[in-house]
């Protein structure tokens, strides 16, 4: 039988018991849509949720900084130790801070408080946000601005309240512009602290300001022990190391990590238990295919048809089964593609969704050959005076 004649009657046979085959090509459809998400969303979820990890304790967050007490040598973070930070692999952005201690007079009051210099990156590594008003941003760094942002606790203590842009604060004397409160801290040390551009205190704080501070984000949870274990490296090719320390929250770390890989785990599990089930569907509905179509296999055989035809006719049915449930699925997967990459505003690549396509055509070929070649040999090995016989 020519493949073109084959791939004719098996099509048709399957169109034919559609009802009998939709649960197998739903099962296996279902489990195709499902790992070419896996294969093609997987990487944009897992950055989209790690740009958000402060939720769950910022463990994607190193802290490193020179320990200026201990040392007899003042340390800050030179220019060309941040450029090699930032070129590290797994490096998404950092940002350098300074810390000085300040205070200011209000309606008689004194307050004492810690006073912050940080760049325009500060608010997007540490994912904060404003409560009220509004964060400062590049202009005011580049153009050294008197503008402040206050933390929550310490815009109560002083003002009595959270809605206090537009106020002025004094802050050692000078006068400077409350644009916004600071939302999304978790820090009670930093709901208490004052924040300004890194240019500003450097120009109008007394003495040298050391900016030993610096805060980086990794790209993914993935990254952050191996960019940890990297940067004393990279800080000793640039400057003195000494009393350099890196932070992180590493017990967060760990249960992130473990939480994400029983979650993959288990997806992979449900994917794979759909992909089995599908098979087991096709070798049933095959099994059943062949005894119901016994005396057909007989009169086939009759006419002159041989083992060889009737082995080719049954797997290709199988085949049309799978790989017909394969299509359906990678529709399915594309159309939950899109609505995914809708919602977390972000899109895979092109390519990575074929190669997923590709690989899913592989499984339901393994699937139909593997699940109809035994009810296949079987049909082709009946001997036709039974089969004709069958009732």
């Amino acid at each position: 039988m020519r493949l073109n004649d084959l791939m004719r009657v098996s099509l048709r046979q399957v169109m034919r018991h559609r009802r009998r085959y939709t649960g197998v090509v739903l099962a296996i459809a279902l489990g195709v849509a499902g790992f070419l998400n896996i294969v093609t969303m997987s990487r944009e979820v897992k950055k989209n949720f790690n740009e958000n990890l402060d939720l769950i304790g910022g463990v994607t967050i190193l802290r490193i900084y020179f320990d200026n007490q201990r040392s007899y040598r003042p340390q800050w973070f030179r220019e060309q130790t941040l450029a090699a930070l930032k070129r590290l692999d797994g490096v998404k952005e950092l940002s350098l801070t300074a810390v000085k201690y300040s205070q200011t007079n209000f309606q008689g009051r004194h307050f004492a408080f810690t006073t912050m210099a940080v760049d325009e990156g500060f608010w997007q590594v540490r994912n904060f946000w404003p409560l009220t008003g509004k964060l400062f941003g590049l202009d005011a760094v580049t153009g050294h601005k008197r503008e402040v942002v206050l933390g929550a606790e310490l815009a109560k203590k002083i003002f009595g309240d959270t809605h206090v842009r537009g106020k002025d604060l004094e802050i050692n004397q000078e006068i400077y512009l409350v644009s916004g409160v600071l939302g999304g801290v978790t820090d009670s040390g930093l709901a208490n602290s004052v924040f300004l551009p890194l240019t500003t205190a450097e120009d109008r704080f007394p003495g040298r300001l050391l900016a030993d501070r610096l805060y980086l984000r990794c790209a993914t949870w993935d990254d952050v022990t191996a960019v940890a274990a990297a940067i004393p490296g990279i800080v000793k090719s640039c400057q003195s190391p000494e009393e350099l320390h890196v932070e992180g929250s590493w017990e967060a770390l760990k249960r992130v990590q473990l939480l994400a890989w029983w979650i993959e785990f288990l997806i992979y599990l449900a994917t794979s238990a759909t992909f089995l089930l599908g098979g087991v569907g096709i070798w049933n509905v095959m099994m059943a295919a062949v005894t119901s179509r016994t005396r057909e296999i007989g009169l086939k055989k009759a006419m002159g048809a041989e083992d060889r035809d009737i082995l080719a006719q049954f797997l290709s049915e199988a085949l049309c089964l799978s790989v017909g449930a394969a299509l359906l699925g990678a529709g399915l997967g594309r159309i939950m593609m899109e609505f995914l990459s809708y919602i977390i505003e972000s899109r895979p690549p092109e390519n990575l969704f074929f190669f997923g396509v590709t690989l899913a055509f592989l499984f339901a070929v393994v699937i139909g050959v593997g699940a109809g070649l035994y009810p296949s040999i079987r049909a082709s090995r009946m001997e036709v005076v039974t089969a004709i016989r069958y009732e």
